[in-house]
């Protein structure tokens, strides 16, 4: 037994918390984000603000994994290969977060992108909503299951609730539509959210 003393009860409290709380400081996240703290405290903003950034960065990565599960798996006869450059790239234009693939069946060939939270995103609605500025453009609008895409040539290209890009590209528009419709566009327009 070990004596009743006022310290007691919160040593307990504070053992315990301590080891609920170690899987949590174990994280890369975790530990940008309280060396970012323990720098600011002692008046280093220039590496508090990098520790947040790398922070940034890392939540933004797993962020793109999530968004790259909404790519639709790969039809009978295709196969898929995952663009990890794509992530990467976003940083170039503007920010947000990205993920894509290319898919192969013999000889014909596509990709699929999908961009989210990015200012090149947004600036591309008022165009993508405009019917008369597509057919103008010389592309036309077409369905892909309940949402609207603009096709133009062997691209096609549609912005899901208002944040999140989808563009498809190859020369089999047939495959990619096939391929497009497989996606589950109602959970992308919550993504993030």
């Amino acid at each position: 037994m070990f004596p009743r003393t006022p310290l007691a009860p919160a040593l307990a409290v504070t053992a315990a918390l301590a080891l609920t709380a170690a899987p949590a400081a174990a994280d890369d996240v975790t530990e940008a984000i309280n060396n970012a703290l323990e720098a600011y405290e002692e008046g280093d903003t220039v590496y508090a603000a990098e520790e947040l950034t790398f922070a940034l960065q890392l939540l933004n990565e797993m962020k793109a994994d999530g968004l790259a599960g909404f790519l639709p798996d790969p039809m009978e006869g295709w196969e898929r290969q995952m663009d990890e450059s794509i992530a990467a790239g976003m940083s170039m234009m503007g920010g947000g977060i990205g993920a894509g693939a290319e898919y192969e069946n013999g000889g014909s060939y596509f990709s699929i992108t999908i961009m989210a939270d990015s200012p090149m995103v947004a600036a591309l609605g008022g165009m993508l909503g405009n019917a008369a500025m597509i057919t103008a453009s010389g592309g036309k609008m077409v369905r892909v299951g309940r949402e609207k895409f603009m096709q133009q040539d062997e691209e096609v290209t549609g912005l899901i609730g208002g944040r999140v890009l989808v563009q498809a590209s190859g020369e089999d528009v047939d495959a990619i539509i096939a391929h497009l419709e497989t996606m589950d566009f109602n959970a992308l327009e919550d993504f993030g959210q």
